[in-house]
C-alpha cells in the first residue's frame, strides 16, 4: 500500500541536460521561457531538476527527455510540485534549485 509518496526504489539516476520550455499558468500569465535544466534522477512519475531560477508550483513545464534510442528528447508534459533552494548557491537569493516534477499523463 502506498501512503502518496513515490517509492524510492524506482528512481534512476539521470545526469543529463534537459532542454525546457515554461508554458503559462494563465492566459494572462507572462511566465514563459526555455531554458536548461539538469536532470538528477526520474522515475515513472517525474524527475529532480537542477534549474538555475525556481519556477511557481503548479507550473508546467515541456521538458525534453532523452530516450536511449535516439539522442532527441521526447517532449513530455510535467508539473512542478516543490522547489527548495540548494543552501550554497548565490547570496542575493539566486539559484541554484532542486525542482520535484510530476508527470502529466
Amino acid at each position: 500500500m502506498k501512503d502518496g509518496h513515490e517509492n524510492h526504489n524506482e528512481r534512476v539516476a539521470l545526469l543529463r541536460p534537459i532542454p525546457y520550455e515554461m508554458t503559462p499558468l494563465k492566459s494572462d500569465d507572462s511566465e514563459r521561457g526555455r531554458g536548461k535544466a539538469l536532470s538528477l534522477n526520474i522515475s515513472n512519475g517525474g524527475m529532480l531538476l537542477l534549474m538555475g531560477r525556481a519556477p511557481k508550483i503548479e507550473q508546467v513545464l515541456k521538458v525534453y527527455v532523452p530516450t536511449p534510442i535516439t539522442r532527441a528528447g521526447t517532449p513530455t508534459l510535467a508539473e512542478v510540485r516543490w522547489t527548495r533552494k540548494v543552501p550554497f548557491g548565490k547570496a542575493n537569493g539566486g539559484g541554484p534549485y532542486l525542482v520535484g516534477v510530476k508527470f502529466i499523463f
